[in-house]
């Protein structure tokens, strides 16, 4: 109980969440995992994708975390990148999964293909992670139709982390409204509190085609509503680079 407490108060004091608008206490919002792996060149992926589809999110689902993500890179790289996103629903749940991973039997048999592999088999070198609190104006993930889709990702960095607090208000206060009215729907909006490009925040958008987002992308630049949010004083200079990012989901994605 102890290394719970410290570990969870060690996320708590990282200092983008610390000074977060959402930084409130409330187990009813989402915790979110984002991995990205890469595989190596040569490697077959079907060793990494069936560990996840066989393994991991099956076991994440058993422990109550549901909706787990697998997306694929579009136009990328080859081998594309393969990123997956775990919805915790709470900090506790993202605490306590490795070891409860660790006594689930079954996950254990599945994944025997996965750790049995001598390290010059390996599907791929490493993997990056980021951990995301949800904003309060989303605190659950939304999970789209089942239907072919695309999603976009996209990372908004801030040059300090008071831009990115702004930001995250601007969000919460207007801009969500915005985007649901200009069709721009989203999946999750996360305050990045650990991983790459810090301060900055993270969220996920999803489209029919190309042709529906350039489309809903260009209504929402031409809405009124935007533009007066855009030009308010305490939103200046609250974004200094935006990495976004095109994916199309796995066969056994659950989003």
């Amino acid at each position: 109980m102890k290394r719970r407490n410290f570990v969870a108060s060690s996320l708590l004091a990282v200092p983008a969440l610390a000074n977060s608008e959402s930084n409130k206490p409330d187990a009813q919002k989402a915790v979110y995992e984002w991995r990205t792996y890469e595989p190596k060149y040569g490697s077959p992926q079907s060793t990494i994708e069936n560990y996840l589809k066989d393994a991991l999110i099956p076991a994440l689902n058993r422990q109550g975390v549901k909706n787990v993500g697998a997306f694929r890179e579009m136009g990328k790289s080859d081998p594309a990148k393969l990123h997956v996103l775990i919805p915790y629903p709470s900090w506790d749940a993202y605490i306590t999964a490795a070891s409860k991973l660790t006594s689930d039997q079954a996950f254990g048999q599945a994944s025997q293909a996965y750790i049995s592999l001598p390290p010059e088999k390996a599907p791929f070198g490493r993997y990056s992670t980021s951990l995301m609190s949800a904003f309060d104006g989303l605190p659950q993930l939304i999970v789209p139709e089942k239907q072919p889709r695309i999603f976009e990702l996209r990372t908004y960095e801030g040059y300090i982390e008071d831009a990115v607090r702004r930001k995250i208000k601007m969000f919460n206060v207007d801009e969500i409204k915005i985007f649901n009215k200009t069709k721009l729907y989203p999946v999750f909006f996360g305050e990045v509190v650990a991983g790459e490009h810090m301060p900055c925040l993270t969220y996920m958008l999803t489209f029919k085609d190309m042709a529906e987002r350039d489309a809903n992308w260009k209504q929402f630049s031409a809405d009124p509503d935007w533009k007066t949010t855009a030009q308010a004083p305490e939103y200046a200079n609250t974004v200094s680079n935006i990495i976004r990012i095109f994916l199309e989901p796995t066969n056994y994605s659950q989003i």
